[in-house]
C-alpha cells in the first residue's frame, strides 16, 4: 500500500529502507542509470511498487542527462493528418520506452520558436518538428536545440537549410499523378488550389515558382508536381489557373469562383490540401455546378467523409501513422548512438480513385452535345469500387 504522505509520496530513502539496500542503490535503480545487481534491482522495484513510489521525472533527468523523452511540434493537433502521425510517433516512442510532450503551433514560427524553448527547458532529449520556417534567417531556434545536444528530426516538410534528417512523402511525385489522371480524362483548363500567398497570379512559371519559395515546402513540392503533369502533356501553363492569396477556405471560394468564371473556363481542379477541397465544394455549389459533370476533382489527404460523400471523391492517401513512426524510429535511432544519416527519408503516397472524375464537357458552358450519351460520371466507380494506384 502507498504511504500515507499526503501528496508528497513515498521518498528514495523509504523505498531503500523497505527493500533494505542503500540509498545510493535504491536511486541508482530507479534512477536508471549505473550498475545493479539483477537480485538488489528486483527487491527495490518491488519495495517502489509496494509503497507506490513514482519518480520525478525532471530531477531523474538532471542526475543522468536522460529524460526519456521526446518533443513533437506539429502545426495543429485537431488536423487529422497530424493526430494520425502523433499517433505513429507515440506508438514507436512507447514500445522503446519513451515518453512523448506534443505542442502545436498552427503554422506560426514565433510560436514554434516558443514551442523549441519549451522543449529545450523540459530537458527532451530529442525532437520531432513540422517546421514553419521557410528560410536559412528563421531556423536559429532549432539551431539552439542541436547546440545544446539535442537532435532534431524534421517531419512531413524539409527545410533546405537545415542539413537534418526529414521524413516526408512524395509530395511531387503525388501531385504529378493526380493532374495526370485528370489530363488522362481529357482535361486541359486544370486549376491548381493552394498556392503562393501573393495577391496576383505571377505572369510567368518562374515568378510563380519564385513566389513558391514564400510556402512551406510541401505546398511547394505539390505546385512543382502540377507543373511537371503540364509540361509533360505539353499544356501550357496558365497563371490565371493558380490560386494565390491568403490560404483559407475563404479565400478558395473566391479563387475557384475566379476560375470558373474565366471564358475559358476550369474544367478540373487539383487540390493540394483538405480544405482547398472543402472551398471548392463550396465553389462549385455557389456556381450551381457538379461534379464531376462540370468540373473534375482530386485532392490530397484522404479521410472518411471523402468516401461518403455522393460522389466519392478520389484523394491521395498519405501514409499518416508511417510517417509518425519512421520519425520516431530516425530520432531514437540517433539517441541510441547511431549516426545521423542527415537525409531524406521519402514515403509513397496513394492515389485513390473514385467518382470524382469525368471526361470535360465538349464545351464548358454547355451540356454535354448528345443527349442521349450516357452521363459522364456513368463509367466511374462507387465508392465500394475505389481502385488504388501505389
Amino acid at each position: 500500500m502507498p504511504t500515507d504522505r499526503g501528496q508528497a509520496g513515498p521518498t528514495i530513502s523509504e523505498v531503500a529502507a523497505e527493500a533494505g539496500v542503500g540509498r545510493a542503490t535504491a536511486a541508482r535503480t530507479l534512477g536508471g542509470y549505473g550498475y545493479v545487481s539483477p537480485e538488489l534491482r528486483a527487491r527495490v522495484l518491488a519495495a517502489a511498487e509496494k509503497l507506490g513510489y513514482r519518480a520525478n521525472a525532471l530531477a531523474r533527468s538532471m542526475s543522468t542527462g536522460v529524460s526519456h523523452t521526446l518533443g513533437v511540434i506539429v502545426a495543429d493537433i485537431g488536423n487529422p493528418f497530424f493526430a494520425g502521425l502523433l499517433r505513429g510517433v507515440s506508438d514507436t516512442s512507447r514500445a522503446r520506452g519513451f515518453d512523448v510532450i506534443v505542442l502545436s503551433t498552427y503554422e506560426n514560427l514565433q510560436a514554434e520558436v516558443a514551442a523549441t524553448d519549451v522543449l529545450i527547458d523540459k530537458r527532451v532529449d530529442g525532437v520531432i518538428v513540422a517546421s514553419a520556417a521557410l528560410g536559412r534567417d528563421q531556423v536559429a531556434h532549432l539551431r539552439a536545440a542541436i547546440d545544446r545536444g539535442i537532435p532534431v528530426v524534421l517531419v512531413d516538410r524539409a527545410v533546405p537549410s537545415l542539413d537534418l534528417d526529414s521524413v516526408v512523402i512524395d509530395n511531387r511525385d503525388a501531385a504529378r499523378q493526380a493532374v495526370e489522371v485528370l489530363i488522362a480524362a481529357g482535361h486541359r483548363r486544370i486549376g491548381f488550389v493552394w498556392g503562393p500567398p501573393v495577391p496576383e497570379p505571377p505572369a510567368t512559371r518562374r515568378e510563380l515558382l519564385t513566389a513558391a519559395s514564400r510556402n512551406l515546402w510541401t505546398d511547394g513540392e505539390r505546385l512543382r508536381g502540377y507543373l511537371d503533369a503540364l509540361d509533360d502533356a505539353h499544356i501550357p501553363f496558365d497563371p490565371q489557373l493558380v490560386m494565390v492569396g491568403p490560404k483559407t477556405e475563404e479565400r478558395v471560394v473566391t479563387e475557384v469562383g475566379r476560375m470558373l468564371a474565366l471564358p475559358d473556363r476550369v474544367t478540373a481542379v487539383f487540390c493540394s490540401e483538405t480544405d482547398g477541397m472543402t472551398g471548392s465544394l463550396r465553389a462549385l455549389r455557389r456556381a450551381g455546378l457538379s461534379y464531376p459533370e462540370d468540373v473534375a476533382l482530386i485532392g490530397f489527404d484522404d479521410s472518411a467523409w471523402a468516401a461518403v460523400m455522393e460522389p466519392p471523391l478520389t484523394m491521395i492517401a498519405q501514409p499518416v501513422h508511417e510517417l509518425g513512426a519512421k520519425a520516431a524510429e530516425v530520432l531514437l535511432d540517433i539517441l541510441a548512438g547511431a549516426e545521423p544519416a542527415r537525409e531524406m527519408h521519402t514515403l509513397r503516397s496513394r492515389l485513390i480513385e473514385r467518382a470524382s472524375v469525368a471526361p470535360p464537357r465538349t464545351s464548358a458552358s454547355a451540356p454535354p452535345a448528345s443527349a442521349s450519351a450516357p452521363p459522364a460520371s456513368a463509367a466511374a466507380p462507387r465508392a465500394g469500387d475505389a481502385a488504388v494506384r501505389p
